[in-house]
């Protein structure tokens, strides 16, 4: 009784970690999801306006609807959505007043121009977003529609809603160029603390804690996926906007760090691999190659700390530099798992010049070859 007792707390607190964990993760998703939702709320409610008081249109719903969707989308893909939604909603209303006028509505009537408008869209070459826009607004129409001009007028608030959104999305301030930096200061802080944890389990011949940082390698791997997508946005976001194309050179710059960064995890997982397979067969890796760890992750903190903040991590070339010098220093181990960990370590540093903007020429340049 008493060990289910036990067990039942550990599940217990087990479950309460989860569940605080969720939650963080889920509040850091509102904070970085805060600036867009913003901004769709006041885009929507500006083309609601615009629609109403200009146009003068009693009830232009599709407006709202229209800009929600051009700025739901990534950076990179609102000029697309923009000219999908129109597309969509001109087959939908162009398709549903003609309809409307000859068979009006009715069950077989939805049926049919369902998949005539779908198979229309589809022959344009059109991507799922333009064949569900322009099913359902041949549907609105020729549902919802008291007089045959109601369908132009949807189209009109489309319009209106994508214009609106993309004229936001240009002038809108420059988010999706720090966003690369933030997900890449997050990368290498990662790195740093998984560094960190393959140092101390080597120091501690703990096999469970140097498995724990191979699992933290393989985890943050993913990472590298967002930080191009978001590369990927902030090189768009320059190119459509006219009032940050001189900053097309910083993004540029930003998007090169996918080598760098993807070498770093790649040379991360084997330096890691090989730490447990160190541990698992008690070969004592140098206490010095361990140091050299523990530094390299300091200066891959610095690197993070640089970048959130929006600036080239050029601060840690000098010792990067030093690092580099000090492998080529050591003596070779006679276990083959410790000089595989020296070599990565020495890679890891190359990797780390790379990304205060250095050719990966001059970086393996200075680091000298190993006696």
């Amino acid at each position: 009784m008493r060990r289910l007792e036990l067990r039942a707390f550990d599940l217990s607190d087990r479950t309460l970690r989860r569940g605080r964990a969720s939650a963080s993760r889920r509040v850091d998703r509102l904070r970085q999801r805060s600036f867009m939702i913003i901004e769709c709320s006041i885009t929507a409610g500006l083309a609601w306006l615009l629609a109403g008081q200009l146009i003068h249109h009693e009830v232009p719903y599709f407006a709202p609807v229209a800009a929600t969707l051009v700025l739901g989308a990534t950076s990179g893909q609102r000029l697309r959505r923009g000219v999908e939604v129109a597309i969509g909603v001109t087959v939908g209303v162009a398709l549903g007043d003609i309809w409307l006028a000859f068979f009006g509505t009715g069950t077989w009537q939805i049926m049919l121009v369902i998949a005539i408008s779908t198979s229309l869209a589809t022959l344009l070459g059109a991507g799922p977003l333009i064949m569900s826009q322009a099913g359902a607004q041949s549907i609105a129409v020729i549902v919802l529609a008291p007089n045959l001009g109601y369908g132009i007028n949807r189209w009109i608030d489309a319009v209106i809603g994508c214009a609106l959104a993309l004229l936001v999305a240009t002038v809108a301030p420059s988010g999706p160029l720090r966003r690369p930096s933030e997900v890449a200061a997050k990368i290498v802080a990662g790195m740093a603390d998984t560094l960190d944890a393959a140092a101390d389990a080597l120091a501690t011949k703990d096999e469970k804690a140097a498995t724990a940082a191979l699992d933290r390698v393989l985890a943050g791997e993913k990472d590298l996926a967002v930080f191009d997508q978001a590369a990927e946005d902030g090189l768009a976001f320059v190119r459509y906007s006219p009032f940050h194309r001189r900053r097309l050179s910083a993004a540029t710059a930003l998007a090169e760090f996918h080598l760098p960064l993807d070498q770093a995890s790649r040379n991360l997982r084997v330096l890691v691999r090989r730490c447990v397979i160190d541990v698992w067969r008690g070969e004592d890796a140098p206490a010095a190659y361990q140091d050299l760890i523990s530094q390299l992750a300091e200066e891959c903190r610095l690197i993070a700390r640089e970048l959130a903040d929006g600036r080239l991590p050029t601060a840690a070339r000098d010792r990067l530099r030093e690092i580099g010098e000090a492998t080529a220093q050591l003596p070779l181990s006679h276990s083959i798992s410790a000089v595989v960990i020296l070599a990565q370590t020495r890679s890891l540093v190359a990797d780390m010049m790379a990304l205060t903007g250095m050719s990966y020429v001059d970086a393996r340049e200075l680091i000298p070859s190993m006696e």
